[in-house]
């Protein structure tokens, strides 16, 4: 008897898409998830609020707030993930054991070990990056920018400290590391000198980056930002900023989709890096009307984006990881709906027919092309997800919501 995925696999056949291929693909894209999602960004190296533009709303009960419970959650989390992905943490979770404290610009990669422990038992890789927020030494709201020494100082001595700890987790669990810079100076109203800051921004990157590691398995990665709370009228680390400079200096640039004007979209500016970097490294976040981080979800946008890394065969030269944090719903919930749903758009991308849509294109046969987007959309993609579940051992449709439920009650 044909069964529900006998049926999509011939109707994708008919267009030339190999359904099975497609889900053995997806079965090897590690996307990474962040640490963050379960705690709402607090970490474990200070006990202050969120600081430098950086805000998580809400408060549905179950917040982790342990490195013990944050592991679980995220156990939890991935269990109800098809495949096999990455984590992805902050230099602000840093565990302290017997009460051994380490400031950002001291730490070491034996405040990681826990971490590493974790991710080499699942057979997991780690991505990382600096915090330069929520933090005593932020002055004025500036960090790598600031025209204090002893503040640069400090802030340059924790990226350098970071490039070391990713080159650690590198080595631990075989897989290369993204150690993302990102950091939250600006001006909340119209500032006097644009250069300045961004001319010391530059010189610290710089210094940062003298730190000799090993490029193989070290990825550092530049990551723009439009505007934060508070930093309204001027951003230090512009996309033009982190753009050239990562160009320049042979490091990777990092989009967060939620880092630009509201009318941009970071679909239509992966073509444009791809044909001038080898690799790329990407934030998939949801924005509504700003950078508030809200779950991904199979939207258009999300679609958008895995289109133009499926399409471009550009799997293995992007980066993919989210970043976004709800604390108005279960998190652990959070983080299962963000990666099944970005794994969704990169399986409907892979479904496409890609070369025939490209070649309506360049003959000019835009009515077919539009024929074909759309009627794309009604193919049975969801029975093929199913599928992709069964086969990789994970509920499918919302069955994974029990566990969940579950978990939070007891």
């Amino acid at each position: 008897m044909m069964t529900r995925y006998d049926y999509a696999k011939e109707k994708y056949a008919q267009i030339g898409v190999d359904t099975d291929k497609a889900m053995e693909i997806l079965k090897n894209v590690n996307i990474s998830m962040h640490c963050w999602q379960g705690d709402d960004v607090t970490g474990f190296d200070h006990d202050g609020p969120l600081t430098g533009g950086i805000q998580a709303t809400g408060n549905y009960p179950g917040k982790a707030t342990t490195p013990e419970e944050l592991m679980s959650d995220m156990d939890l989390a991935l269990k109800m993930i098809p495949g096999k992905h990455k984590i992805n943490l902050h230099a602000s979770y840093a565990i302290f054991e017997d009460g051994k404290f380490a400031d950002r610009d001291s730490l070491k990669p034996e405040h990681f070990k826990r971490w590493v422990d974790y991710a080499k038992e699942r057979g997991i890789g780690i991505d990382f990056n600096p915090t330069y927020f929520s933090h005593p030494m932020v002055k004025d709201g500036l960090t790598l920018s600031s025209p204090d020494d002893d503040v640069r100082s400090f802030w340059i001595n924790h990226g350098k400290a970071c490039i070391k700890i990713a080159e650690y987790f590198a080595e631990e669990t075989g897989y290369p590391c993204v150690m993302n810079i990102w950091i939250p100076d600006g001006y909340k109203d119209i500032p006097a000198d644009r250069l300045g800051p961004r001319r010391r921004f530059m010189e610290s990157l710089d210094e940062i980056l003298s730190v000799e590691y090993d490029k193989s398995k070290v990825y550092v990665a530049l990551e723009s930002k439009v505007f934060g709370i508070g930093l309204e009228s001027y951003t230090v680390g512009s996309a033009e900023f982190t753009m050239n400079y990562a160009a320049s200096r042979g490091i990777l640039s990092l989009m967060d989709n939620g880092h630009y004007h509201p009318t941009e979209v970071v679909s239509d500016k992966i073509s444009s890096l791809l044909l001038f970097s080898d690799k790329l490294a990407l934030h998939v976040t949801r924005p509504v009307r700003w950078d508030s981080d809200h779950v991904v979800l199979f939207d258009d946008e999300t679609k958008e984006i895995a289109k133009e890394i499926v399409r471009n065969n550009a799997l293995d030269r992007v980066f993919i990881a989210l970043d976004y944090f709800d604390a108005s719903i279960n998190r652990v919930a959070a983080w299962v709906i963000g990666m099944r749903n970005l794994q969704k758009a990169l399986l409907f991308a892979l479904l496409q027919p890609a070369e025939t849509m490209r070649k309506f294109q360049e003959n000019g046969n835009m009515t077919e092309l539009m024929i074909m987007q759309e009627e794309l959309k009604f193919y049975p993609f969801s029975d093929v997800w199913e599928e992709f579940c069964k086969v990789n051992g994970v509920p499918s449709g919302d069955e994974w919501y029990k566990e969940i439920k579950s978990a939070e009650r007891s």
